[in-house]
């Protein structure tokens, strides 16, 4: 099978550094270790022969099993290894991410969780080795949707780690900076970790939630971390919808109330993480994140119009955004809502 490639995906080629990865059942797909390819099959209607290279040529005998004369251009006769029907094209393509999701939902981890000794404590379970073979993904890829996941690796398994468990430790570090008295924008690393440790939280998910929700600053004295009001807030925020539909002002209330002090909460924090509803004289607020749609566009939008039939396209381009490099011009979107808008035609 003759397979094409540009210029610059030789180098790859040539040192081994590509894979071909899928299931049985799924569209194969080559990876760089930086990109993702779809391999695409391309017929052509010309033959094309394949001939070892450097084979002598001879000279072929007229029809009157006579030598060609020599001011005639004699034919060359060569061996034909296979006739190729077309070629394999590759095409850039978006990392197959949604299973990644999936799988790490699985089993998400808990706090004080005991894996046990045997393999069947280990279902769900999935180290780095096993996420390669079963994500169409480049390494590269697969590491920045991890990230994105806020995925860790505990005990050599990539985890997420459970929203009652991130909720607990956030509320222990909010609650111990108050009675420590550390600034939530420098709040010291080291003693944040020793603090936690003897409240009974591990190193590594003290640390984890510390990276979901700051950034590190280095200081003289030491590592710190700033925690980042938005996402705070946001956290909280989903806290206080996880019940259901909420009027906009009770939302407000509540929210206020339960975030840290020194910190605002401002609606736009939730862009992308809400929808509105107007009934009546109300304004109603009911969770719906872009996280917990699909990647691929088709299956976003189908998802987005089953939610809702009607969108303004204010409230729509915040769920067409998606940090993993998921991006919709408008005609993309004007060509998938067409293509969605006949399906739905065509079932009535």
């Amino acid at each position: 099978i003759l397979l094409e490639a540009g210029d610059d995906l030789l180098p790859d080629l040539l040192q081994g550094r590509v894979t071909v990865r899928g299931r049985p059942e799924e569209e194969a797909v080559l990876c760089t270790p930086s990109a993702t390819y779809a391999m695409k099959f391309v017929g052509t209607s010309n033959s094309m022969f394949l001939i070892p290279p450097g084979e002598a040529v001879a000279a072929s005998l007229r029809p009157d099993h006579t030598n060609e004369d020599a001011t005639v251009a004699s034919a060359a006769a060569a061996s034909i290894i296979k006739v190729a029907p077309g070629s394999i094209e590759l095409v850039r393509t978006a990392p197959r991410l949604d299973k990644l999701r999936s799988l790490l939902r699985e089993r998400p981890y808990v706090l004080d969780e005991d894996l046990g000794d045997g393999s069947e404590d280990k279902q769900g379970l999935y180290t780095w080795q096993d996420l390669c073979v079963l994500v169409q993904s480049s390494d590269s890829e697969l590491l920045e949707g991890l990230n994105s996941l806020s995925a860790v690796e505990i005990d050599g398994f990539w985890r997420t780690v459970d929203v009652g468990s991130v909720n607990t430790v956030l509320d222990m570090i909010l609650h111990n900076s108050v009675l420590h008295d550390w600034l939530l924008n420098a709040l010291p690393e080291n003693a944040v970790l020793s603090v936690m440790e003897a409240d009974g939280f591990t190193h590594k998910i003290v640390a984890h939630c510390l990276s979901r929700f700051g950034t590190k600053v280095e200081q003289e004295a030491g590592s710190c971390w700033k925690l980042d009001e938005r996402l705070v807030c946001l956290q909280f925020a989903r806290r206080a919808l996880a019940a259901g539909k909420m009027k906009l002002n009770n939302f407000m209330d509540k929210w206020e109330r339960s975030i840290p002090s020194g910190m605002r909460a401002d609606l736009q924090m939730l862009e992308g993480e809400v929808l509105y509803e107007r009934l009546g004289a109300e304004t109603w607020v009911h969770a719906f994140s872009v996280a917990d749609l699909p990647l691929t566009p088709a299956e976003r939008f189908a998802a987005l119009f089953r939610e809702r039939p009607r969108w303004e396209w204010k409230d729509l381009q915040p769920f067409i955004r998606y940090n993993n490099g998921l991006a919709c011009t408008w005609s993309v979107f004007r060509r998938v809502a067409d293509q969605i808008r006949k399906k739905n035609a065509t079932k009535r």
